[in-house]
């Protein structure tokens, strides 16, 4: 049998970037860069690298980056020829940029190497730009330096946005509002959020990010209803998409500054089974401080007596865990990841912010919820209005994921924005694609896969399926591990828009066709 191992190493990558998302596919282009790198192919090491980075950023491992770019870049210095064009150039700093914003989310990740990058970002893109501003503020507030942070954050909130390699520009007003909010301007705060809260949103987290950022400046300043307002309009988004994670430890806060503990105690009870697969080591941090100070609270009003299910992870049995048992495993969760991070700095700031959130009393009296239900898009002047059904718009993962919503699927939302669920036999993912993503693709991975000597096999039932119905398009992947994956796609070009119970047609169709063919997948001999 010939494997990508046998091929040359340009087909082994383009196979290798097939492969389905997860440690399989990261091991294969570890193996083909390491190989290239013996081979003396610097091109196609550059590429696998590159692919590399995204794949595990694609996993959420944003820390696993800093080794393949610091490889990625030496090797571009080496040779500049091997970039393509400035686009491959400036997606390089991107991922330099990211690199770096790992060192703020794990201590696994040495500072002297976030530096290196930074400093050699600096080099190339002007020490003043504002990417570096912003990375150089927030490393020097995470290492607990205040004066430094504040003189490169005016560097930062200088700038106009409009440079690639600075990060997602619809979420900047709320990165700034954050830090203001920690150094105790909750009033600049909110006037650093009045972009993202009144103009059009800049990206498809925005604006429940913004509202998250700004429930509890404005619990601070006496606007109690409008945080509450906040907390649930962006809590029923925030509650089941992965990537939002880092936003839940905000949401609890509030459940225990603004006096909803009994609400906060459901919040921490259905998000809990999260904290044993975090983003990052600082979101389980803050996640884990702010469930420890909300069960701290709770326990002094009365309610240490309720039970929360915490699942079983690892050696840790599942247990019915009293609250105020839990709050005491969540403070010492939250202070030794923060002492790992002090470890890796050499500083105490990170134990001192966490040891501040614990100390922490309420800052007002409790108004009531209101409603989900009540709370619509047109209630928020940060919210457009919501569409028509027979409204037509451009294609959005907003929009895409109210079409799942509608139908009642359940679904996991990537960190690159990719949406997927499982139908039966089948795991279905829904991306954008196009230079605007205007174009809805889904595929459809049957579960089962076959022997790798069952080819011919394979290739007959795909193409006997393409002849006889008009979706999906069928086809078969070797992945080189000695088993097929097949697999279907239906793709549609949406580059005029698409209304909201069209999306939902289209959804319903992509799904139906996609779990079919998995059905008849599985039913083969």
């Amino acid at each position: 049998m010939t494997t990508s191992r046998d091929r040359g190493l340009a087909d082994a990558l383009a196979d290798a970037r097939d492969l389905p998302d997860g440690e399989a596919r990261c091991a294969e282009l570890e193996r083909i860069a390491a190989r290239a790198d013996a081979t003396g192919d610097p091109r196609t090491g550059l590429a696998a690298r590159f692919a590399l980075v995204e794949a595990y950023l694609h996993l959420g491992d944003r820390w696993r980056t800093v080794e393949p770019v610091r490889r990625c870049v030496a090797a571009v210095d080496r040779q500049p020829g091997l970039l393509d064009g400035p686009d491959a150039a400036e997606r390089l700093r991107r991922h330099q940029r990211q690199a770096v914003e790992a060192l703020f989310g794990t201590p696994r990740v040495a500072l002297d190497q976030a530096r290196s990058l930074l400093d050699d970002l600096a080099d190339r893109l002007g020490p003043d730009a504002e990417p570096v501003a912003e990375l150089r503020c927030r490393l020097a507030d995470h290492l607990g330096d205040e004066p430094a942070a504040r003189r490169e954050y005016d560097r930062w909130s200088a700038g106009d946005g409009s440079d690639p390699v600075a990060g997602c520009a619809g979420c900047a007003p709320a990165r700034r509002a954050e830090l203001l909010a920690g150094w105790g301007e909750p009033v600049a705060a909110l006037a650093a959020l009045e972009p993202a809260l009144d103009g059009e949103p800049g990206c498809t987290d925005q604006p429940e990010r913004s509202l998250a950022a700004g429930m509890l400046p404005w619990l601070r300043t006496g606007e109690a209803a409008r945080a509450a307002q906040a907390h649930v309009r962006a809590y029923r988004r925030h509650r089941r998409e992965r990537a939002a994670f880092p936003q839940l430890a905000a949401h609890l806060r509030f459940c225990a500054l603004g006096g909803h503990l009994a609400h906060g105690l459901d919040v921490l009870a259905e998000q809990l089974p999260r904290l044993d697969h975090p983003a990052d080591d600082l979101s389980a941090m803050e996640f884990a401080a702010a469930g420890a100070l909300l069960c701290g609270l709770a326990v002094e009003a009365g309610l240490g007596g309720r039970r929360i299910h915490r699942p079983g992870h690892g050696p840790r049995p599942a247990a019915e865990v009293d609250v105020g048992t839990l709050g005491g495993q969540l403070q010492a969760l939250a202070t030794t990841l923060a002492g790992s991070f002090d470890a890796r700095n050499g500083t105490g700031h990170q134990s001192g912010r966490i040891a501040s959130w614990l100390a922490e009393r309420p800052l007002a009296e409790p108004v009531p919820l209101p409603d989900e239900d009540d709370v619509e898009p047109g209630d928020d002047p940060a919210e457009p209005g919501p569409l028509g059904e027979e409204e037509v718009a451009p294609l959005s993962l907003r929009l895409l994921t109210a079409a799942l919503d509608a139908r009642g699927d359940a679904y996991t939302l990537e960190p690159d924005g990719t949406v997927v669920g499982r139908w039966g036999e089948a795991v279905v993912q829904f991306r954008r694609l196009g230079p605007q993503g205007e174009v809805l693709h889904a595929r459809a991975v049957a579960l089962r896969r076959l022997p790798a000597a069952r080819r011919a096999e394979a290739y007959a039932f795909c193409n006997a399926w393409n002849h006889d119905r008009l979706l999906p398009a069928a086809y078969v992947h070797d992945p080189g591990d000695g088993m097929l994956l097949l697999a279907a796609d239906v793709t549609t070009d949406l580059a005029y828009g698409v209304a909201p119970a069209q999306l939902v047609v289209l959804v319903t169709a992509a799904v139906s066709t996609g779990a079919a063919y998995a059905e008849a997948v599985a039913a083969l001999p």
